[in-house]
């Protein structure tokens, strides 16, 4: 909460500092994209992320989910600490500290800023160990091949190394439906590895998700 005495020493109220007018910066000339930081950004046009699926899966094979998969670890883990540190020093709150509508509203107006699509939370199995994030207008799911499972690893793993460290616990991801298969969304669970393990052999069986998550908390 913002004290009198706070809006003396700054005379400023914090805005929603992942707002796409005030936080994605670029000179046209230059063809640079910054955040609000003077942080540089990429864009990844359409044909990359497509070449980046054809590629892996000619080189690797069966092996491309992994490789996704690991990369998702290693950008969800930097994306953790960017996350952090931005939110730390705009609003002066360290994430631990903020209340949970703050932070959710924070990762979804950062989700939807970056051009990942609109990331939710549906923590209604929270008591039995399990959260569940919904995104929708994912990229990587749009450009990605069409096969007969869920595709997005890349998104699998960031999601699982970024709340693995915000929950402080080991955390594996599996994705349940895909926009790439023509679901509304893609879904995927978040949880401890052994519980989640039975999950994997559900969506290669083609189970749904409602029945997946009934057979999970049971």
């Amino acid at each position: 909460m913002i004290s009198v005495a706070d809006l003396l020493i700054d005379n400023r109220i914090p805005g929603n500092y992942f707002a796409t007018d005030a936080y994605v910066q670029g000179d046209l000339e230059l063809g640079l994209l910054e955040n609000r930081r003077g942080d540089r950004l990429l864009a990844l046009p359409e044909t990359l992320i497509q070449g980046i699926y054809a590629g892996l899966d000619k080189e690797t094979g069966q092996a491309t989910r992994l490789v996704l998969m690991n990369c998702g670890r290693w950008w969800g883990k930097n994306f953790y600490a960017r996350f952090c540190e931005e939110l730390n020093d705009y609003y002066g709150t360290a994430l631990a500290d903020m209340a949970m509508v703050e932070f959710l509203q924070s990762l979804q107006q950062c989700w939807l800023t970056h051009g990942w699509g609109k990331i939710d939370l549906d923590q209604s199995h929270q008591n039995r160990g399990f959260l569940v994030v919904e995104i929708v207008n994912s990229p990587f799911a749009q450009h990605a091949p069409k096969l007969n499972r869920p595709v997005c690893f890349l998104e699998a793993g960031i999601l699982s190394s970024f709340f693995s460290q915000l929950t402080n616990k080991d955390l594996y991801c599996v994705q349940t439906t895909c926009e790439s298969m023509g679901a509304d969304r893609n879904r995927f669970i978040l949880g401890l590895a052994k519980r989640l393990e039975p999950a994997e052999a559900m969506v290669e069986n083609q189970l749904d998700h409602e029945a997946i998550m009934q057979k999970l908390c049971a």
